[in-house]
């Protein structure tokens, strides 16, 4: 089978030790992590992990059965980049000087979108979103004006074909609602019943 860049999804309770777990099923079989971004998802209480690898679909496959086998994890997708909505953010410092100077670099930065962050005498900052080909073409150009430094995020992704977790976690709770609570009926009698 063919490698190919996929994007897998995790919805996890928010537990300590949860970005470990997963990463050790990543490590043990040698597959590399190029992108790891975690987050609170639209679920109260609930956590997303985007995971972006490079394997077969069928490798794929396997890794998200295994990821669902951990106890906090509630459900794993993964997605080609067709069937999901990316995109990273950067930062990029320069010298000041070179962008009051220099005309072409306003230009550069305004056809990527780019916008000043913080504006010092000694250096400004820009932020950028977009996919990582355009980051890198935006970083290569900037080498040239003297960047100072340079950082981009994780891949942050929503599926497109996707009603979104917390519809599908409403329809499990409405098929499968939680067991009534029931009360300990010797609760407030225990100086009665707990006596020697």
């Amino acid at each position: 089978m063919e490698k190919q860049e996929y994007t897998i999804t995790v919805y996890t309770e928010n537990s300590i030790g949860m970005i470990s777990r997963i990463a050790i099923i990543f490590s043990r079989r040698k597959i590399n992590i190029e992108s790891l971004n975690t987050s609170p998802s639209e679920v109260h209480g609930i956590h997303r992990f985007t995971i972006v690898i490079t394997e077969s679909e069928e490798v794929v496959r396997k890794l998200c059965r295994q990821i669902e086998k951990q106890v906090e994890v509630l459900k794993a997708y993964y997605n080609t980049n067709d069937e999901v909505i990316w995109q990273e953010q950067a930062l990029y410092k320069v010298p000041t000087s070179v962008v009051t100077e220099k005309a072409p670099i306003e230009r550069l930065l305004r056809e990527y979108g780019a916008h000043a962050v913080v504006i010092r005498n000694d250096y400004t900052v820009f932020e950028t979103a977009g996919h990582r080909e355009e980051i890198d073409k935006l970083t290569e150009a900037l080498a040239e004006y003297n960047l100072i430094e340079f950082v981009r995020s994780a891949r942050i992704a929503i599926i497109k074909d996707s009603e979104g977790f917390h519809k599908k976690l409403k329809q499990f709770e409405l098929a499968e609602p939680a067991e009534e609570i029931v009360e300990n009926e010797y609760l407030d009698k225990q100086d009665k019943v707990f006596t020697m």
